[in-house]
């Protein structure tokens, strides 16, 4: 070896650092991405029940009552609704009705319920709507709508 030539690469140490400065941002950036991933399917919860809700006024204006048959509102399915986000549901959408043995139904709840990795969130919890346009939610965090 030609004694003004130093070898090129890294040294242990140097790989080292370079690991552990790596380890440090992902155990920083890892929590705040998941973050943003439950709050962006919250606004999908929110946006789905403001959907199901307009259906539910669109069916009261031809029917005269509303429904708790999601069929009937155009869904693919019923008595739920799923919310999927990327191939996997986050939410899963319900409609209450206060007697839906009758048609003469005044009045309708929907609520947005968390499904799998989504369950884990519990900053906001269940979401819910009425008729009413009253909002709330089942978690202990404020401002969740």
């Amino acid at each position: 070896m030609n004694p003004g030539h130093r070898a090129r690469g890294f040294t242990l140490i140097e790989l080292m650092i370079a690991v552990a400065i790596v380890g440090i941002l992902l155990r920083v950036a890892l929590p705040a991405y998941w973050q943003s991933i439950l709050k962006a399917h919250r606004t999908d919860a929110k946006t789905a029940l403001f959907d199901l809700a307009a259906r539910e006024q669109q069916y009261y204006s031809t029917n005269n009552a509303y429904t708790a048959t999601t069929t009937l509102l155009g869904y693919a399915t019923t008595p739920s609704v799923a919310v999927v986000n990327s191939g996997t549901t986050s939410y899963t959408l319900t409609v209450q009705v206060p007697d839906p043995a009758s048609n003469n139904a005044v009045s309708f709840l929907a609520t947005a319920t968390p499904a799998g990795n989504q369950a884990n969130d519990g900053d906001c919890g269940s979401y819910t709507l009425s008729s009413t346009g009253a909002q709330g939610n089942s978690g202990a965090a404020a401002g969740c709508w």
